[in-house]
């Protein structure tokens, strides 16, 4: 890809004004955009125009720039993500109508726990997780799960710190740190109260693909003092239901 005079390519130019948009900022002007992805206002015009252009985004009624569907439809196509929440979605619906609380499948990504999946009940307690969302591995149920099974490298970058203070109850002491990972490891499971939020007790499990690699966290989040246990059972069946669907046989 050619560059730009100040020595970006095509590919970085595009992919900052992608990543300016968020779970919670669908919707912005190209004037934002150029600002937020650090472009001089002509490249930002001018790349936006030709994305719009190729449907990889839309303008609205009041024309600001969102994603478009055609972007949606090339991401989901032959994605591993696609099949795994297929595989899960049957018995997160499970999880869900049994336990009546926010059931969630995450994958590991770039040190991170990203949000596949949400399924939630109207009277459902506290939640900060959006689909496409992001959480810190150190401090939600979830993101345990991944990291204690995640590669000896990623494991020990992430021990290195730092290690941000999402709530006072959040784990930020490496050596605490590592002994949680590996009490997960041993029981499969993980109870994190009030780790990423205050009010809410996030408990999760992992989900292993053909291989027993694990690749995914199915999690509950329930009010901070309710009883964790059925939810456990509850999501430990759904997980080894969904590694069934995935080819993995115990």
């Amino acid at each position: 890809m050619a560059n730009s005079p100040s020595g970006d390519s095509v590919t970085d130019r595009l992919v900052r004004i992608l990543e300016t948009f968020t779970p919670t900022r669908t919707a912005q002007t190209t004037a934002d955009i150029g600002r937020r992805a650090g472009l001089p206002s002509s490249s930002a015009h001018r790349i936006v125009n030709e994305l719009v252009d190729a449907g990889l985004l839309e303008r609205d009624d009041e024309r600001r720039v969102r994603v478009g569907m055609r972007l949606w439809e090339l991401a989901t196509r032959s994605s591993h993500a696609l099949r795994l929440r297929q595989a899960a979605l049957p018995y997160m619906e499970r999880v869900q109508q049994r336990v009546r609380e926010h059931t969630q499948l995450a994958i590991l990504e770039h040190d991170e726990a990203l949000f596949l999946e949400r399924l939630s009940a109207p009277d459902s307690g506290a939640n900060i997780t959006r689909v496409a969302g992001r959480l810190p591995v150190h401090a939600s149920s979830s993101g345990l799960v991944l990291l204690a099974f995640a590669p000896h490298d990623l494991q020990e970058r992430v021990l290195a710190g730092p290690l941000p203070r999402v709530t006072p109850e959040t784990i930020v002491d490496p050596t605490a740190l590592r002994r949680t990972l590996a009490e997960v490891r041993t029981l499969g499971r993980v109870i994190a109260p009030g780790y990423v939020d205050e009010v809410s007790t996030g408990v999760a499990v992992p989900v292993r693909d053909e291989t027993g690699a694990v690749i995914a966290a199915l999690s509950v989040v329930l009010p901070r003092d309710a009883e964790t246990q059925f939810a456990l059972v509850e999501l430990h069946r759904a997980a080894r239901d969904t590694e069934r669907a995935l080819g993995y046989r115990r």
